[in-house]
């Protein structure tokens, strides 16, 4: 076994997320300068961002892609993975957050608590992540660092304490009191390089006191030993203080709260410490669990270069000099470059040509990874994102990740034959690195339907298919991904009979269908035959037909969704039955029970924050109730106001435009999918009527 470079507990696997424009790719780009590990500074508007290394990413000055890169700070080795903060590229943040250790999470000092923060904050909270939050931007107007912490702990619920105090304020901020240490970091030059720590102003020390006694409380609240030395009041060393932080941070009870500015170079050292301090090591963790194929038992995976491999393949990228390239985290074991590996969730053997270190889009050759190492895999063929890879003698099974469904697709077409082959291939590739990425062949219309999370994530895809693949494409307007679900219960039966000289086909089943209870559940199956009515080797085939049938709806053709499907009975031929018999019966059933059941459109719904002057909310509010958006909430942010509405996906198109035009250019909007709700009746006619007269129009790229 190949000896262990860097040891288990100075690793450091992290991702830094946050709001769109928070500021999490200049604060990654400060962290590489820090570490060392870039020499010069770069900067996302001007291109120069080491970590957005796309082309796309430099043209619009946003993070497409999480880039992977490894530095060094002090003592730790840091595994960094920066993030989008923009809603149609979530899939970024769901399958970084599944393998990283702890997360620093980047408000911005004046927006605050901003609905994508929301977004990755649940999303942190569902994969269990530990983090500390980093308020930046310190230096803005407007900025307000107790306000921010309030909202953290009135919008996402955390435990929240701040651990530093602003040294100054708005543009005069130029330092930071650390409330732990009881000392003033102040920062001598503009590349925040040369720093120096003093004791705290006479002035400020009884503030400085009053918030290291709030931090104490409200690790005493969550932390048994803080409490007991709390109320003997105790004297509380600063190094107790770490130990408690640490301890709380680690299982999840309390969030550290760190100020700065990451574009003018103050603060990131801070967090760096922060993050050796105070961020988990793959050691700190509970055992990861896992499936074991054979026994389908859980088993504990053990942090340890000794224990049986097993990694997780959490990304898929194409790279043009090495081909696909698969990103793995180690969660035990030793894997190295030349040998074969197991594919669990595919059952298939595979073989590692090379092992790589990401820096962006960088590469570095390694011979092999150890426990807790993130890198990348080249010569995979089978293997997908949410794959488990481990020893075909000691199979285990992790759990895969949950893929958000496409709100939005559009039609795409080769503009010449010759393109034909190089755009289904082009099309292959993106759908396998992008799991939130659907391409589908509609057999009516003979048309190619990309689907995907938003305007821009399917602008991006056509903007790469035309750059990176070479390809030309004619691509219709925008349409949504509208869904059908049932509105009542039934009982259906579904019988398929064939008899054409020969042996004949025979199945027969029954089911029954009601709505969900809870939406987004999708389908779900349920198999009750007690008697032996349908043979055990056929029931798969029922599930396969229904699951089949559920692809095409019948209203307007769309996926059905959010239907709980229980085969109850049935009857078989003990000459004519077969798989596809039943296939067929499972399928006919389907249809038959959602055409009798009351069947509805759905449609997404977009969770939306406008920003706007108060002298033009009346119009942007009449403006968004035109478009069926129900107000949520108002709110003041500073000199403006802040609406947050649901409305309709279908209304918000090209929405930028008009909004710009009702506020004279001064207003600002996000929105993320939120849910799907029925389609009021009217609007509903005219989709199924027009679906069934014409497909998509065109336009050319």
């Amino acid at each position: 076994m190949a000896t262990r470079k860097i040891p288990l507990e100075t690793i450091r696997n992290i991702g830094i997320i946050a709001h769109i424009d928070a500021g999490k790719t200049t604060t990654s780009e400060r962290i590489l300068f820090y570490t060392g590990k870039t020499y010069k500074v770069g900067e996302v508007h001007d291109g120069t961002a080491v970590m957005d290394w796309m082309v796309q990413e430099q043209e619009r000055g946003i993070t497409i892609t999480a880039a992977a890169t490894t530095c060094i700070w002090k003592d730790i080795n840091i595994n960094l993975i920066d993030t989008p903060g923009h809603v149609d590229f979530t899939i970024e943040v769901e399958r970084s957050l599944k393998v990283l250790d702890g997360a620093v999470v980047v408000f911005c000092g004046v927006g605050g608590v901003e609905p994508q923060s929301e977004t990755v904050w649940r999303q942190a909270d569902r994969y269990g992540v530990p983090r500390i939050a980093f308020v930046n931007k310190m230096d803005r107007v407007g900025s307000n660092y107790f306000e921010v912490i309030d909202q953290m702990y009135k919008r996402l619920g955390a435990n929240v304490a701040t651990i530093q105090l602003p040294f100054g304020k708005e543009a005069d901020f130029n330092g930071i009191i650390d409330l732990v240490d009881m000392k003033l970091t102040h920062h001598k030059d503009d590349l925040g390089k040369d720093l120096e720590v003093k004791d705290i102003p006479e002035d400020l020390i009884a503030e400085a006191q009053k918030y290291r006694q709030i931090l104490i409380e409200k690790l005493a609240e969550v932390d048994d030993k803080m409490m007991d030395d709390f109320l003997h009041s105790r004297e509380i060393s600063n190094q107790e203080l770490k130990d408690a932080i640490r301890r709380m941070v680690i299982v999840n009870k309390f969030v550290p709260v760190l100020c700065g500015s990451a574009f003018k170079n103050k603060g990131i050292q801070l967090v760096l410490d922060a993050v050796r301090d105070y961020l988990p090591s793959p050691m700190d963790l509970p055992p990861v669990k896992g499936t074991n194929p054979k026994t389908e038992e859980f088993e504990e995976i053990e942090a340890s270069d000794d224990a049986p491999f097993c990694a997780f393949c959490f990304k898929v990228a194409t790279d043009p000099y090495v081909g696909k390239i698969n990103y793995v985290r180690v969660y035990s074991g030793t894997l190295n470059s030349g040998t074969y590996i197991f594919n669990a969730s595919k059952r298939e053997r595979e073989r590692v040509t090379k092992i790589v270190k990401m820096h962006a889009n960088r590469q570095e050759i390694v011979e092999s990874i150890s426990t807790g190492e993130i890198a990348a895999a080249v010569g995979l063929k089978e293997t997908k994102t949410g794959d488990t890879l481990c020893n075909e003698n000691n199979q285990i099974l992790l759990e895969s990740m949950r893929f958000p469904e496409p709100v939005i697709q559009q039609s795409v077409e080769p503009k010449s034959k010759d393109a034909q082959e190089r755009l289904g291939m082009a099309l292959h590739k993106l759908e396998e690195e992008d799991p939130s990425f659907r391409v589908t062949y509609n057999q009516e219309t003979g048309q190619t339907l990309i689907a995907g999370m938003g305007q821009l994530h399917l602008e991006i895809i056509v903007d790469r298919i035309l750059r990176e693949f070479n390809v030309e494409a004619q691509v219709g307007t925008p349409q949504v991904a509208y869904r059908e679900t049932l509105t009542k219960a039934v009982k259906s039966v579904g019988k398929f009979i064939s008899q054409s000289g020969g042996r004949g086909q025979y199945g027969h089943c029954v089911i029954e269908m009601e709505p969900q209870e809870t939406p987004g559940t999708g389908i779900t199956f349920e198999d009750k035959i007690k008697s032996g009515s349908i043979p055990r080797e056929y029931i798969p085939a029922v599930k396969q037909g229904i699951f089949g049938a559920a692809k095409s709806g019948v209203l307007a053709g769309y996926p059905v969704t959010d239907i709980k499907v229980t085969l109850i009975d049935g009857s078989f031929h003990e000459v004519d039955s077969s798989e596809l018999a039943f296939q067929m019966a499972g399928s006919l059933a389907f249809n038959d029970g959602l055409r009798r059941a009351g069947p509805v459109l759905l449609e997404p719904i977009m969770d939306m924050e406008v920003i706007v002057p108060e002298e033009f909310m009346g119009q942007v509010i009449g403006d968004l109730s035109s478009r069926r958006g129900k107000i949520v909430s108002l709110a003041q942010r500073l000199n403006l106001r802040t609406i947050r509405a649901n409305v309709p996906l279908a209304e918000v198109f090209n929405y930028a435009t008009s909004l710009r035009s009702l506020t004279q250019g001064r207003a600002s909007y996000t929105m993320e999918p939120s849910f799907y709700s029925e389609v009021p009746s009217h609007i509903g006619e005219k989709i199924i009527a027009g679906f069934s007269v014409a497909g998509p129009t065109r336009r050319s790229f």
